[in-house]
C-alpha cells in the first residue's frame, strides 16, 4: 500500500486554482501512478476531509532546449479535489 504523503506531492497554487477554492475545490499535484481512489483516500488521511469527486488530468512534460541540447521536462499528474458541503476548508490554503 501506497502512503498517502507519496501520492499527494504538493498543492497547485494558481489564479485559476484560487478562485476554485471558493467553491470548496482544491487543486494537488500527484503521483503519475495513483488513481483517483488513492487520491481520495490519501486527502482523506492527510487533511481529516471527506472527499465528494476527483478530477485529474494527465500533463506532458514540454520540451525545453539550452543552447543546442535539447530534452523534456517531467511529465506529471494534476488532481482537483472537490470537497463536500458540510466539511471544513483546508487551512494551509488561507494566507
Amino acid at each position: 500500500m501506497k502512503e498517502p504523503r507519496d501520492i499527494i506531492k504538493r498543492p497547485v497554487i494558481t489564479e485559476h486554482s484560487a478562485d476554485l477554492m471558493g467553491e470548496k475545490k482544491y487543486t494537488f499535484e500527484v503521483s503519475t501512478y495513483a488513481n483517483k481512489t488513492e487520491i481520495k483516500n490519501a486527502v482523506e488521511e492527510i487533511f481529516g476531509v471527506k472527499v465528494a469527486g476527483v478530477n485529474t488530468m494527465n500533463l506532458k512534460g514540454k520540451f525545453k532546449r539550452m543552447g543546442r541540447y535539447g530534452g523534456y521536462r517531467s511529465d506529471r499528474k494534476k488532481a482537483v479535489i472537490t470537497l463536500t458541503e458540510d466539511s471544513e476548508e483546508l487551512e494551509f490554503f488561507e494566507v
